[in-house]
């Protein structure tokens, strides 16, 4: 059985996701093994801003409840300004595998940070470009990985929430994903 799986749902607001997301967590599922992206959103009218208190990420602004009820649930969480996206904010062990895919340089054909991320552990790079779509209009991804079994509990438990899409992925590594190619 392959430890390296995941699947991806895309969902039409931050409602949606958060929805998800405490689905999960009451499903039982490993909050270390489960990330969130999406755009940060404000108005000039409002202070926002970020900061670390400990192991918790604090916001506050426009979204700050439900980024910073999400950084509660997922560990890791991170700021980004993505050239043709935006700002955007990403909790959990995505965070980790962006930034080892922009330090090691994986960043791949035309792929946002986010999409160098999600390659370098293996996401196909046409499901890459979806999901970077989406993130540009405005949608949140929620990403669970691990065991098949793992993978296969948070796909049956997110399509009990009404996504606008999920995909399940046999991930390869991105090293060995240029092999084949």
């Amino acid at each position: 059985m392959s430890d390296t799986n995941a699947v991806i749902a895309i969902y039409e607001s931050h409602q949606a996701a958060e929805r998800a997301v405490k689905e999960l967590q009451r499903s039982g599922f490993d909050m270390k093994k489960l990330s969130i992206v999406g755009k940060d959103y404000h108005t000039d009218e409002e202070v926002v801003g970020y900061y670390n208190a400990g192991d918790r990420m604090k916001c506050w602004g426009k979204w700050g409840a439900f980024w910073g009820g999400i950084w509660g649930f997922l560990f890791g969480a991170a700021f980004f300004w993505v050239p043709g996206v935006g700002q955007v904010l990403v909790a959990g062990p995505l965070v980790a595998w962006i930034i080892g895919a922009l330090e090691g340089a994986i960043v791949a054909g035309g792929l946002s940070a986010i999409g160098a991320g999600l390659y370098s552990v293996g996401i196909p790079k046409d499901s890459i470009l979806r999901y970077e779509t989406a993130v540009r209009a405005d949608k949140f991804l929620v990403v669970a990985h691990g065991t098949e079994a793992d993978v296969k509990k948070a796909k049956d438990i997110l399509l009990t929430t009404e996504p606008a899409e999920v995909a399940e992925h046999d991930v390869k590594p991105a090293v060995q994903q240029e092999a084949h190619v």
